[in-house]
């Protein structure tokens, strides 16, 4: 039986697991998905040698980077957003040999291209992350310029505290990568000025639980377009997939 798994630390409730078997179960296909919870990506390649069926990892937080030395070889747009979050496992002449993928950029690219408008030009990445890196590839292949948000003093950012309305006016678009609104801590959102917001602003949170951010919910109070990751997730299950069961 073929077997696929996720790597990342803590995994809690994933959405891979009951996503994939449930697929496996569905379409009758001889295959398990695990999740491999490990404290450190050092413990990869144990993984590897005990499980000699899998044929395919998704990585998460926050291993999206750090796993790169691990691989053999990278798609092009890994390559150049620089994080990985599906890896295809192949075995030849007793060798494991490990590829990696980006599935956030197609999951994230597909679903939020029918909600943008000729106004949004410029946006606002919370975190700086490997979902980040994904996102600002994908935006910008939209033809959006783009400005990633951090907590602290960082080249090429801008600190939450100098967001300002302005600013809000100007990068309409607003992508947060961040855990920030994530279940448990639903009562969260990142500090901005949320009354800068209207009808022009779309607000995009990464996160799918809760449907509805404390993120989202401020900036539709003020006309905000908002969605959650749950599409992006789907998109990007199904892209796993296709990597993973891909000739190349």
């Amino acid at each position: 039986m073929d077997k696929y798994g996720l790597i990342g630390y803590p995994l809690g409730h994933s959405f891979s697991i009951s996503y994939f078997n449930e697929k496996f179960q569905n379409e009758n296909i001889d295959a398990t998905y695990e999740n491999f919870e490990i404290p450190t990506i050092e413990e990869l390649p144990e993984i590897l040698d005990s499980n000699p069926e899998l044929r395919g990892l998704n990585v998460t937080i926050p291993y999206k980077e750090k796993v790169i030395s691990y691989l053999d070889s990278l798609s092009p747009e890994a390559r150049e957003i620089g994080a990985v979050n599906v890896i295809k496992v192949t075995h030849k002449n007793k060798k494991t040999i490990l590829k990696g993928f980006n599935s956030d950029v197609i999951g994230f690219t597909q679903s939020i291209e029918p909600l943008l408008e000729h106004f949004h030009k410029k946006a606002l990445i919370l975190g700086t992350g490997g979902a980040s890196k994904a996102i600002d590839f994908g935006l910008k292949s939209l033809g959006l310029q783009t400005m990633k948000v951090s907590r602290y003093e960082k080249p090429g950012t801008i600190e939450y505290s100098h967001i300002t309305a302005d600013t809000i006016k100007e990068y309409n678009v607003i992508v947060n990568c961040t855990p920030c609104g994530m279940y448990p801590h639903a009562d969260e959102c990142p500090n901005l000025p949320y009354d800068a917001m209207d009808s022009h602003t779309l607000l995009y949170d990464l996160i799918y639980n809760p449907d509805e951010t404390l993120f989202m919910k401020k900036g539709k109070e003020h006309g905000a377009v908002v969605k959650n990751g749950l599409e992006m997730l789907l998109l990007q299950a199904f892209a796993s997939w296709q990597f993973w069961n891909d000739e190349r």
